[in-house]
């Protein structure tokens, strides 16, 4: 009963230590796959690919999962986004409700009016006024 109770007990060990090597093993392993491709350029282009891919939808694929044309104005897209929005949350689109909201700001940044650019660091100052000093 002793040498059961013993041999149990170095199998135990034995179990443990081995696991313990294996994990160590695969960590390095995965540490040096890693550096790998980082050094082969195969995670930068991993992350470029996923960019591109979740880059925002073209205006015509906005405009045709709302339902507008390009003569449509910004009211007419507001009011057909708040409509389609409204219906999937009723029936629970869960895949066309990001789709819609996705759409709508596609054609906000279409419609959004053009800001003046102004170079960075400069000041433009053509559109403020000059105040003479005040004296007290």
């Amino acid at each position: 009963m002793l040498f059961l109770k013993q041999a149990a007990k170095i199998l135990a060990n034995l179990i443990v230590m081995g696991s313990s090597i294996l994990a160590r093993d695969f960590v390095q392993t995965y540490c040096q796959a890693l550096s790998n491709a980082s050094n082969n350029g195969v995670a930068q282009e991993a992350v470029q690919n996923i960019k591109r891919v979740s880059k925002t939808m073209t205006e015509a694929e906005a405009r045709q999962i709302l339902g507008v044309t390009e003569d449509s104005s910004r009211e007419e897209i507001v009011q057909k986004y708040e409509n389609l929005f409204e219906q999937n949350a009723k029936k629970g689109s869960f895949y066309l409700q990001p789709k819609v909201h996705r759409a709508k700001e596609c054609l906000e940044e279409v419609y959004k009016p053009k800001e003046p650019e102004t170079k960075k660091g400069k000041l433009d100052t053509s559109q403020t006024t000059r105040h003479s000093p005040t004296i007290w």
